[in-house]
């Protein structure tokens, strides 16, 4: 133990336990990291400085092979589980009953009682919506005093792409 009356003495003693360690840990002339690579790069390379042939030992696999499990034509066992993550997710179903557009002054004019006249036609399907992406068409029916609406046409992808350039 170190006498703390000489302070001199317990920094001379931590310096020279630091040291030791620190040769101690430091890799000698044998153990260069560097020289070990360049052995193994000359190792590997040969005896003509050309780099050595691999051996085709198997072939080349690709990193997505071993990560993602292959598509078989056969195997619908993954689709109905795949699709069980999903089905938990909300989305926001909203039928559209028509469109109009306003002037400012005219939206200041209504009252209570006031009536917007749409561009839709009485009887024509309404469309409805999943997170503003129209899916299908349907019709308004009341069942126990609520209204509701029955799907009449879902829409294909192509006559989405027709509806929204109207």
């Amino acid at each position: 133990m170190t006498d703390p009356n000489k302070p001199d003495q317990n920094l001379d003693d931590d310096w020279a336990a630091a040291m030791s360690e620190q040769q101690g840990d430091a890799p000698g002339e044998d153990e260069d990291p560097w020289a070990a690579a360049m052995a193994e790069q000359a190792a590997a390379e040969g005896a003509d400085g050309e780099p050595a042939a691999e051996e085709p030992s198997k072939p080349a696999q690709a990193a997505g092979d071993s990560v993602f499990q292959p598509l078989e034509q056969g195997s619908t066992k993954t689709v109905p589980r795949d699709l069980e993550m999903i089905m938990d997710i909300p989305v926001k179903l909203t039928v559209e009953l028509g469109r109009t557009k306003l002037t400012i002054k005219q939206l200041l004019e209504l009252a209570q009682g006031s009536v917007i006249e749409l561009e839709g036609l009485a009887g024509e399907p309404m469309d409805i919506l999943i997170n503003g992406y129209l899916i299908a068409q349907g019709e308004v029916v009341v069942v126990e005093d609520k209204y509701g609406i029955r799907i009449t046409e879902i829409i294909t992808p192509s006559e989405r792409v027709q509806k929204l350039n109207r």
